[in-house]
């Protein structure tokens, strides 16, 4: 009797291992379903009950799998499925702020649809506005200011949006345009950084001369 009963107790570990072994291979599958745009296989893994928000070793969902990659199709249908946008891997990225950061437009507006979080924030304190304006993704910063995100936040670094489309950008097309519609928009112009230095301030000092003509245009000192 007992060994009748220590054989079913290992026949049932035996089978709850390999149905865990299997999840495991299915979460796996999904992440690669995602890497590479494969929508049947999505929906397929899906409905085997792969888990949507299981995590690869750097943390990171399906979603944001397909969102490093820019995988519009795949984004759309984990999204619809419910994955969360605003789940975060090990080094605070999400695919709402990935997609921001990165200027993923159409992925951006799928977060922004789906519950994006406009006051959630990356590894350096910023929301996704701060680094599409330093990068120079006019449309992205556009879709946020739109969406009612918060143009005078500050990071941890002691920057605004404003301020890294003066430091980090190059005084271009792209970040003449982004400083105009932050003025637009409302951001604060006098707002300095840690040290006290205002924007005007950072665009004279790099001979940023359409940035310089707007700032003084709006009275910024």
């Amino acid at each position: 009797m007992l060994k009748l009963l220590l054989s079913a107790l290992l026949f049932l570990a035996a089978v709850c291992t390999s149905f865990l072994a299997f999840g495991d291979t299915m979460d796996l599958r999904l992440h690669k379903a995602a890497a590479t745009n494969d929508i049947a296989a999505i929906q397929q893994l899906l409905d085997s009950g792969a888990a949507i928000e299981a995590r690869d070793a750097k943390g990171a969902t399906p979603l944001l799998v397909a969102t490093h990659g820019n995988r519009v199709e795949a984004a759309r249908a984990l999204i619809e499925a419910g994955a969360d946008v605003n789940a975060k891997d090990n080094i605070e990225d999400s695919p709402y702020l990935y997609a921001g950061a990165r200027g993923h437009l159409d992925i951006l507006k799928l977060t922004l649809a789906h519950g994006a979080d406009l006051k959630s924030i990356n590894r350096y304190g910023g929301t996704a506005l701060i680094p599409a304006a330093e990068r120079g993704h006019v449309e992205t910063v556009d879709t946020l200011i739109k969406a009612g995100i918060d143009v005078d936040h500050v990071n941890r670094l002691g920057w605004t949006a404003l301020i890294e489309a003066v430091i980090l950008g190059d005084g271009g097309s792209r970040h003449v345009e982004i400083v105009r519609l932050l003025i637009d928009a409302g951001a604060n112009v006098d707002l300095a950084d840690n040290d006290g230095v205002t924007p005007l301030r950072h665009a004279r000092s790099r001979g940023h001369a359409e940035i310089v003509k707007l700032l003084e245009a709006v009275g910024a000192t």
